[in-house]
């Protein structure tokens, strides 16, 4: 039974995956761009960490968004159809859900390891200076905790707002729940805060 809710969903989110796949391999790479050209000398310590940290920013937002479509992907089709495939599968519905949600954390392993494999080859033919480490594996720690995170809540709390729209229920969650996960200790702290490559 996975594995047809596996093939279904890689239908359904297969371009999301494979560009979101192409660009966390990306990103690594054209972060230490300046780092890796062996025809100029290496960037010094500070400039490093300036070009690294203000290609930080894109780590979260690639993960939130691949984690939002996903989940949306994942879940629209069953919205559609009014949930009726749901209702009429020889299977309790708790067990359908956790089908699709393990599904779809299978399919956010792609965009995982890319980023991994484009940070160990980012940090692998750049030339770091003295006193400066590469981090590859704790970025694609981050950046699948994120991405999860994103594919898990992100999709609920968005569904939350839009049934208290629905009931004409004046209901700010969004910007409630933004104070309360986004800061730490927060689940969602993980988007906040510096994504280095490089750092000291």
């Amino acid at each position: 039974m996975f594995r047809v809710i596996l093939y279904t969903q890689w239908k359904w989110s297969r371009l999301i995956v494979v560009l979101g796949s192409v660009a966390g391999f990306a990103l690594p790479i054209i972060s230490l761009q300046g780092a890796a050209r062996p025809d100029a000398s290496p960037l010094t310590p500070g400039d490093l960490l300036h070009t690294v940290q203000s290609w930080g920013v894109l780590y979260p937002v690639l993960a939130a968004t691949l984690g939002l479509l996903v989940a949306l992907a994942t879940w629209a089709p069953d919205h559609r159809g009014r949930h009726v495939h749901a209702l009429v599968l020889p299977l309790p519905r708790w067990r359908y859900v956790l089908l699709r949600f393990g599904a779809g954390m299978v399919l956010l392993a792609a965009p995982i390891v890319a980023v991994l494999a484009g940070a160990l080859l980012a940090t692998w033919t750049a030339t770091i200076p003295v006193g400066l480490q590469g981090y590859p594996g704790a970025l694609a720690v981050r950046f699948a905790l994120a991405a999860l995170v994103a594919f898990a809540l992100i999709g609920g709390v968005l569904l939350v707002q839009v049934l208290a729209q629905a009931a004409r229920v004046d209901l700010d969650l969004v910007g409630t729940l933004q104070l309360v996960v986004l800061n730490w200790p927060g689940p969602l702290a993980i988007f906040t805060g510096r994504w280095m490559l490089i750092d000291v």
